[in-house]
Formats: structure tokens, sequence, C-alpha cells
């Protein structure tokens, strides 16, 4: 049987630009503005200061943009706090069956590639898609499976994304392609243990995978030899991260559909700066909240009924997450979400501050908050969720969100993209300068160099 990673590079090396149909590329540039907002409003937290500090005082040299800011790194450093800052507060996109949040490596990636290359948006956009394809693939083929052994698969699958996205830009050729992909699988990194204390390295992890791809595919243009087998050797990347878990792969959606089905239309966007496991309950919430006027001192007990795949990363243990260390904690909270949702009636980024995390009104609700696998889920299709409300009366109601908002079936419109990223976008630019960046966005095809397009984003 041929290797996945050589169909994967013969596929890389031979997709024509109008072989990707004209809806999927103008879905991408959806993906690209809502990752740019996220980018600029990350910029304006402590979080990213502190970071890019630690960036820059590696290297007093370098010229690569960074989104939303005037300084400059070098090419891989730019690509690693893209990254970041795409993933920064956790508001970016999904590709819900991968669990995988494809854009916040494969945008970086793509940037720094075509920039090196001299490549044109469009060649960038081709790349683009290209990147979202694998990645979403490769965590496909886990089936969940990478969270319950605690890694991340945003990086693990993304890196492959980025390898090929890199190695496209490159101009290498299949064989080249196929030892990329086994160079990425020794640099394949991400662990999920920052759910512990709310710890800053899960947003490094997709700036990483850019990086990473970057160098991989780099080594391989100039004869650098890999593993054959990268995905379903001996000791690749599923055998070797999932253990046990392993049994459940099916190593077919790596490469099933390829050019005939596009992943990128089943990349969620975010309603919620939260992980898109929380969702469906949060707006469970908010539905019993005004739709059935269930008021916060009127509840007795709440049970919340989620995927069993997601209970450890939202729900356990219970009591860090009845009370979040920080906000990023509070992030990966189903308690004190779903709190959120019942006592203010909304989720933006305010009730991520010291003041929503320390109030004792959403933390007393958090407290009456217990959960249980949902039977009825429709994981990985959808995130569902379901909250059965117990009141003070002895009266019980339930709220259930099936398909959570965002998804392919559900979508975001494009005039929701948009505005979240002006509300975004103005936490760091004006008006005027937010407007002018998302037009900039819109014809990334016609920009001759890519390079132009990243000093178009950079402040």
């Amino acid at each position: 049987m041929t290797a996945i990673a050589e169909t994967l590079g013969e596929f890389a090396a031979g997709l024509r630009d109008d072989a990707i149909p004209a809806e999927v590329r103008k879905r991408a540039h959806a993906l690209i503005l809502d990752a740019v907002g996220i980018a600029l409003a990350s910029n304006s937290f402590d979080f990213a200061e502190k970071t890019f500090r630690g960036f820059s005082a590696l290297s007093s040299h370098g010229d690569a943009p960074v989104i939303g800011r005037t300084e400059r790194l070098p090419l891989r450093d730019a690509a690693v706090m893209n990254g970041f800052l795409i993933h920064g507060i956790d508001y970016d996109d999904t590709h819900v069956a991968g669990i995988v949040h494809p854009t916040a490596s494969a945008l970086p990636a793509a940037l720094a590639a075509a920039t090196l290359a001299g490549a044109s948006g469009r060649d960038m956009l081709t790349a683009f898609i290209l990147g979202i394809e694998a990645s979403a693939r490769i965590g496909m083929v886990a089936k969940g499976g990478f969270h319950q052994v605690g890694f991340h698969p945003t990086s693990l699958a993304g890196i492959f994304g980025c390898t090929l996205i890199a190695g496209r830009l490159f101009g290498l050729d299949a064989k080249q392609f196929a030892m990329a992909q086994g160079v990425a699988l020794s640099l394949a990194s991400g662990s999920m243990e920052f759910l512990e204390d709310g710890a800053w390295t899960k947003r490094l992890h997709p700036g990483w995978a850019a990086s990473a791809g970057l160098t991989a595919a780099m080594l391989a243009k100039h004869g650098f030899v890999g593993p054959g087998q990268a995905y379903e050797g001996r000791f690749g990347l599923y055998k070797s991260h999932l253990g046990p878990e392993e049994a459940h792969c099916d190593y077919a959606l790596a490469t099933a559909d390829l050019g005939k089905v596009w992943e990128l239309q089943n990349v969620a966007t975010k309603p919620y700066p939260a992980c898109h496991f929380t969702h469906a309950c949060i707006d469970a919430a908010r539905a019993l909240r005004d739709e059935q006027h269930v008021q916060a001192e009127d509840i007795a007990h709440i049970r919340a009924f989620v995927p069993k795949e997601v209970i450890k990363t939202v729900c356990e243990p219970i009591a860090n997450k009845r009370k979040p260390a920080n906000g990023y904690d509070a992030q990966f909270s189903v308690p004190f979400l779903v709190a959120v949702g019942f006592v203010r009636g909304r989720f933006g980024l305010a009730e991520l501050e010291p003041e929503a995390l320390n109030d004792p009104t959403l933390l007393a609700l958090a407290e009456k908050v217990d959960y249980e696998a949902d039977p009825n889920s429709g994981f990985p299709t959808y995130y569902s969720g379901e909250l059965i409300v117990t009141l003070k009366d002895g009266r019980t109601l339930s709220h259930r969100e099936h398909q959570n908002r965002g998804c392919a079936d559900r979508p975001l419109t494009a005039d929701e993209i948009r505005a979240k990223f002006l509300a975004n976008a103005t936490l760091a630019l004006d008006a005027a300068k937010s407007e002018a960046m998302a037009a900039r966005i819109e014809v990334l095809e016609s920009f001759e160099r890519a390079a132009d397009f990243g000093e178009a984003l950079a402040g």
C-alpha cells in the first residue's frame, strides 16, 4: 500500500489553483479574516507582550512582520508569534471532526513560506488551503484520541499541514514532500498539561507547528532524509502518541476524497472565546435564561451533558473547573461558563477578567454544576451539549444544543464573521484602520507578493 506521506505529497505537489472551487477559496478568506482579528485583539493582552519580549531577546535581528506590531522578528520566530496571537484568546476556528485549530498554524506557515519564496498572494492562499486539508484529515484519523492521552492535536496534526504548505511554496517534489513529513514526525509536540492550571503553553502550539513545518520542508528540499512512514509506521504518529487509543484510528481518513471533499468547508468559526467543547452548554444556559426565564437564584442543581470524549478537557478535575485559577483556565470550564451564561446572559472577553473570575454569584452557581457523558452526543460531527436544571421549587427544565453554533451545518454568516473581526480588531486599531485591513484581506489573491500582504497586517 502507498504510504500516507506519499499520497499527501503527491497531492501537494500536483494541486492546481484552479482545482480548488471558488467557494472554498472564498471561505478561506473568511477564515483568514477571523484569525487576523483575533491576533489583533490578542496583542492587547499582557501575555502577548511578555511572549514577544521573550522571542525578541533571542535575536536582535529580524525583518519578518508580526500581525499588529511594528517590531520585527526572524522569520521562524515571527511564525511562532503569529500563531501564538491567533490562538491567544482561544477564539480561533476549529475543524470539528479533527479537533484541530487549523488556521492558527496554517496562516503563519503560509505567510512565512510565501514571503521567503517570493510567492504571490494567490500562491499563498492555495498553500493555506492545502495545509487546512491535510491537518484536518490527520486529526480526523485519531477520532479524538489525542485528547484522551494528553496531546494537543492542533500541534500534532498542524505541523504536517504546515510542512506541506511550506513544501509547496518551496517547490518540493513528491519524494521530498514524503521526506519532509518524516522529519516533521520528530518535531511534532504539544502537551495538554496546561489544563491543570491555565498555563500559557497551549498558545504556543500552532505557531510552533508552523515554525517546525518550515524547518522540516527546507531540510527536505536540501536532501535531508526522513522516515518514509510518518503516520502508519511502527513508531509513526499514531502508534507513538496514542498507545492503546491507536486501535480506534481510521487511517483511510488521512487521504479520503482528497481534492473532492474540501474539509476547509467543515471548519467552524467560534461565537465565543472559549474551548469549542463548551459552546453548546453556554448557548443552552443562555436559552434557559432568556426563553424559560430561569434565574440563577432559583437554581438548586444543574446537570451538564457533554460528549464523553471531551470530559477530560472541560469538566475534570471538577474542583478546578468550578473555580478557575485564571481566565485561560475558565475558557476550558463547563461549570464556570454555564454559570456565566445564566448570570450574565452573554460570554465575551470581559467575562475572563478578574472581576468575573472572582464574582461570588458566578462561583456559587458553578458549584452547583455537575457533568455526565451525553448518551445522545453528536461527537465528533457536532460538539453537543444539554443542560437539565432542577429549580428550588422542584421543577425540572432542560435545553439541548445538538449542533454547536458555528459548525458546518449551523455556520456563522459572512456578516457575523466580519462583525466579529471588527469587534476584535478595534481593540487594537481604530475603526477606519480595521475596515482597511479587512479590505486588504478580501483581496489577498491580488497581491503580486505575499510579503506585501504580510506588511499590510503589521502595525
